[in-house]
């Protein structure tokens, strides 16, 4: 079923029960009180110890967002003694951490579990895919106004307005890999995937490119062969000269946007660590095969090589690939066993071990800070209905109260469960973790100050994220 493409869905009417349970969150606000945190006041706060160890940790990020929404109960958080409609068809293995259990058709993540610390307390009261991607990619509620600029600004946005990184690749990467057929995405650079206030100069290199075809191609970092590098200077001069002129005219704002792309751009022509960057031809055919020879392997992949260079952060979104009477992303509305079976979680698992490997190989894992997430979790029972869009007998429909989240590397502790669900796998049922808490985590292991204060276009302060980390995911 195809994603909606409205503002807002409509929840279920909730018993004053469920109210209770959901730890009084405003149903349509978004609103975070400190219940929802899950922590006394006083334990919010990093002891010095833990704020030594982790502060920083994380030189970068790799965000593996599952766009549409995983089944939380289907994958990482599995009920065996539940009802069978509400526990489905997979079965627990044990993993290599004793008394963790996942899905069995994540093996090779199983084999992983010492590297990940698994939340299955996420929690937030939206049900609609847009606003609540925002919500999970920048810790705020989004504006009520779509517009691109009112968004709150993306992680990378603001590690770029902090200069963060290494020249000549952006600081800031969305893959996103357009495959034939596929239904229509996500607005375009909005809810929450751009710099939004920050403004364009610190908007994300965004790849449509499919990294999985033979021919992928990432815009073209290769001079032409009648272009020799004294032309390419000539012409870099010949624009400086008209961003001059334009500037005399009143237009500085967005020639100094421009410049800052167009002199980055300049200097991947120029430099082989810049465009090599996004040649995965360079990868040993083994390396790429272990990834998985598919959208979101090879992306994956590509996203290693981009922060093996300096990047500071790169989202890894999951592709559509449009196929008819197949679900798409993740939005298992129909289908959801067949689909988590045969397309979903096969690739996951595979590229997310691999992931973990590879950068525990090449040193890197202690500095790279590895999320995998999607905006919310499936309802508790196969078919019921909780939004606009629905559910048929084989799927489960969107479901914000209760949902899982998984960190790996760059300071996080692995081999752990944080919070818990209830036996039905509907709300929080210890240490509920709203989304601004999870964003104030990742933002405490790239070095991130709390509470950091950054002027908007109009030069008022704005508090980038409220949240609190959450302590005991740290090493």
């Amino acid at each position: 079923m195809n994603m909606p493409t409205h503002r807002h869905c409509h929840l279920q009417t909730p018993s004053r029960r469920d109210v209770l349970r959901a730890g009084s969150l405003g149903l349509l606000g978004l609103a975070l009180p400190e219940l929802l945190r899950g922590r006394a006041a006083g334990a919010a706060e990093l002891d010095a110890e833990t704020r030594a160890k982790s502060f920083g940790r994380a030189k970068s990020c790799i965000l593996l967002f599952m766009w549409g929404g995983p089944a939380h109960q289907d994958t990482w958080d599995l009920k065996p003694q539940a009802p069978a409609e509400i526990r489905g068809e997979f079965k627990p293995i044990a993993t290599k951490v004793p008394g963790i259990q996942i899905c069995e058709h994540l093996p090779q993540l199983a084999q992983r579990t010492d590297k990940l610390a698994i939340v299955r307390s996420m929690t937030h009261t939206d049900v609609n895919h847009l606003t609540s991607t925002h919500f999970l990619l920048t810790g705020q509620a989004p504006p009520t106004a779509p517009e691109l600029r009112a968004d709150w600004p993306h992680i990378g946005a603001v590690l770029s307005r902090l200069g963060r990184g290494r020249d000549p690749l952006p600081p800031f990467v969305s893959l996103r890999p357009k495959l034939p057929n596929d239904v229509p995405r996500f607005v375009e650079e909005s809810h929450g995937q751009s710099a939004g206030w920050l403004g364009q100069a610190f908007d994300p290199l965004s790849i449509d490119a499919n990294p999985a075809e033979p021919d992928y191609r990432v815009g073209d970092f290769r001079l032409p062969a009648e272009m020799s590098l004294a032309r390419l200077d000539h012409r870099r001069s010949l624009l400086r000269d008209l961003n001059e002129r334009l500037r005399l005219r009143g237009n500085d704002t967005a020639v100094s946007t421009m410049d800052r792309h167009v002199h980055r751009a300049f200097d991947i022509l120029n430099s082989a660590t810049g465009s090599g960057a996004f040649e995965l031809s360079q990868e040993p055919r083994a390396v790429r095969e272990r990834y998985g020879l598919n959208p979101h392997g090879q992306s994956v992949l590509q996203a290693r090589r981009l922060v093996e260079r300096g990047v500071p952060l790169v989202t890894v979104f999951w592709p559509s690939d449009g196929i008819k009477n197949v679900s798409v992303y993740w939005d298992t509305h129909n289908r959801n066993f067949v689909d988590l079976r045969q397309r979903l979680m096969p690739p996951a698992d595979q590229a997310f071990s691999a992931l973990l490997d590879d950068l525990g190989e090449r040193r890197l894992l202690d500095e790279t800070l590895v999320v995998w997430t999607g905006e919310f979790g499936r309802t508790p029972r196969v078919g019921q209905r909780n939004s606009d869009a629905g559910a048929g007998r084989d799927g489960r429909d969107h479901w914000p109260g209760c949902f899982t989240s998984v960190l790996a590397g760059g300071g996080v502790r692995g081999g752990q469960v944080y919070g818990s669900s209830d036996r039905h796998a509907a709300y929080p049922a210890s240490n509920p973790v709203a989304p601004v808490d999870l964003v104030a985590t990742v933002y405490h292991a790239l070095g991130v100050p709390a509470h950091l204060a950054l002027p908007d276009a109009l030069g008022r302060p704005l508090v980038i994220c409220p949240g609190m980390p959450i302590r005991e995911l740290l090493g």
